[in-house]
């Protein structure tokens, strides 16, 4: 059996936008966009990978809601797991810290305005499915 590597990416809502993160290294990667998050360490759970992530990167406190159903094949032996999210009240507004050199907040029409990386498309589609069952649900 192969090792496998779960990352675990955020769509982050606030206020009916999605937070999207540009990556500024490595450089193969710089430049392009992505739901914010990364590894989950051994022992630690997916969700909790999430906040601390979340955290060192953005420099917020987040509550993981819910995971979106799939599963993305990154360069293995790394898979991308997507977790709903939203910022805990009173938390800090997220800012670059680690990885990125911008964020922007994105609305349902604005959500294909930025370059996404390639591995993190079908993700996305899988989070504004499930964002729009949701937003009905409500």
């Amino acid at each position: 059996m192969t090792e496998r590597i779960v990352v675990v990416g955020a769509a982050l809502f606030d206020g009916g936008r999605l937070l999207a993160a540009r990556r500024s290294a490595p450089p193969d990667l710089a430049g392009r966009w992505e739901l914010p998050g990364g590894k989950v360490e051994p022992g630690e759970r997916p969700e909790g990978a999430l906040v601390r992530e979340l955290r060192e990167e953005l420099g917020v406190d987040a509550e993981p809601l819910a995971p979106v159903p799939g599963e993305w094949p990154l360069r293995p032996p790394y898979v991308l797991q997507v977790w709903t999210a939203r910022l805990r009240p009173g938390s800090a507004a997220p800012a670059p810290l680690q990885d990125h050199d911008a964020l922007r907040w994105l609305t349902p029409a604005e959500v294909w305005d930025v370059d996404w990386l390639d591995q993190d498309v079908p993700a996305v589609r899988a989070t504004l499915a499930r964002w729009a069952t949701e937003a009905r649900g409500s």
